[in-house]
């Protein structure tokens, strides 16, 4: 698996790589969740692998190793002592992360020997081995909401030999008692950035985080450092690929009905055009129109750009006709070409951005912006009535 990251240039040289090299998953993940089910089959249904049965360890190791997110908690249910076997219905409510990214961004964090480290949303563990492994267990803490999984990856962590603090709580509020911390780390997706942490995040530190709206398309990592005078700055990066939202966390999606009729359907209307849609590499300017008109999905199964906005269910599909001209088909109430467009040209009269200032005020107020201020964007304060994200 590591050779494989480093073959792909998620993973460099240094401690993040020493440390995923020295660790056993099975030992950490010693059960996990292989899905059965068709991908919009329902209800779902998977298996529970257990590394103790020796006919499911192949297709652990398999999994383990394969780089991808494994699931390890079904449901919410307590992981320790659990019966392997097979479970449908319901949902999975915890994982590992892809191991990529999790690799590019604890590199990314500067893992140090002797640094205070917080891990927000435990998950497997695998973020506070790492920690563990390169800055030594007695400075890092980890947090999750879930007391099942904080449980279980304290016993896992303890056979691995190390003994962070695992505690349960919301990793949004961070964890005071061992304050200050030189590296934060958020495992989920969050709407802003939790103002607790950024308190509680020492002089010359560093936190990181995926910045996401309720649409999964366009994600964006935050990294936020602490001055030696205290002053907190920080900046959005345009990425591909993001944490997915926490507990709480309103999440968009395309059904299969509506993907059906957004890559089938006349629509209600067709206009040729000479604009052509902005590449997948102009990550930026999807981030923009990700909080200009929020609401909207990708749909990258498509074999064009194809747009969805489920809760009103309007949508947009472009193809190309001929001599760089492109056909647009659309729906609904929303003018999602229009939309995008605009964003497009705002995008690129600022200069075309891959990366904006995130600007994070003493009294609570966040907003993004370019160098030159000519694209911004508020970051609202969560709404009351959706309750906390964590």
């Amino acid at each position: 698996m590591v050779a494989r990251l480093e073959r792909e240039v998620a993973l460099a040289p240094g401690p993040v790589r020493d440390a995923l090299l020295a660790l056993p998953r099975e030992v950490l993940i010693p059960q996990a969740y292989v899905r059965r089910s068709a991908p919009d089959e329902t209800p779902r249904r998977w298996d529970l692998l257990d590394w103790s049965k020796p006919g499911d360890r192949d297709e652990l190791l398999r999994l383990l190793y394969s780089g991808e997110s494994v699931p390890i908690q079904h449901d919410g249910e307590p992981i320790l002592s659990r019966i392997p076997g097979p479970r449908s219905g319901g949902a999975i409510t915890a994982m590992s992360s892809v191991a990529g990214m999790t690799a590019d961004l604890l590199h990314q964090l500067g893992l140090g020997r002797g640094q205070r480290v917080l891990d927000v949303g435990t998950g497997a563990g695998v973020t506070a081995s790492v920690a563990c492994f390169v800055c030594g267990h007695d400075g890092v803490v980890t947090v999750d909401i879930d007391r099942h999984v904080s449980e279980a990856a304290r016993a896992r962590l303890a056979a691995l030999g190390y003994r962070p603090v695992v505690a349960t709580g919301d990793g949004t509020a961070g964890w005071p008692a061992q304050v200050p911390y030189d590296r934060i780390f958020i495992s989920f997706a969050v709407p802003r950035v939790p103002p607790a942490l950024m308190s509680q995040l020492a002089p010359n530190g560093r936190a990181l985080m995926t910045l996401g709206t309720s649409s999964p398309s366009w994600p964006g990592l935050a990294v936020v450092t602490r001055s030696e005078s205290g002053v907190v700055e920080g900046e959005l990066i345009a990425v591909e690929f993001g944490h997915r939202g926490g507990w709480g966390f309103d999440r968009l999606f395309l059904s299969r009905e509506f993907r059906d009729q957004i890559t089938t359907s006349p629509g209600d209307w067709t206009r040729r055009s000479r604009l052509e849609p902005p590449a997948d590499t102009a990550r930026g300017m999807w981030l923009a129109l990700d909080h200009f008109f929020p609401g909207l999905v990708r749909h990258f199964g498509a074999d064009h750009l194809t747009i969805g906005a489920p809760e009103c269910g309007s949508w947009m599909r472009v193809c190309p006709a001929d001599s760089g001209r492109w056909d647009v088909t659309g729906a609904g109430p929303r003018d999602v070409w229009a939309e995008l467009q605009d964003v497009a040209g705002r995008w690129q009269a600022a200069g075309s951005p891959h990366t904006y200032r995130l600007e994070i005020d003493a009294d609570g107020t966040q907003r993004v912006t370019t160098s030159c201020g000519a694209l911004s964007w508020p970051i609202p304060a969560p709404c009351r009535d959706h309750g906390d994200i964590r």
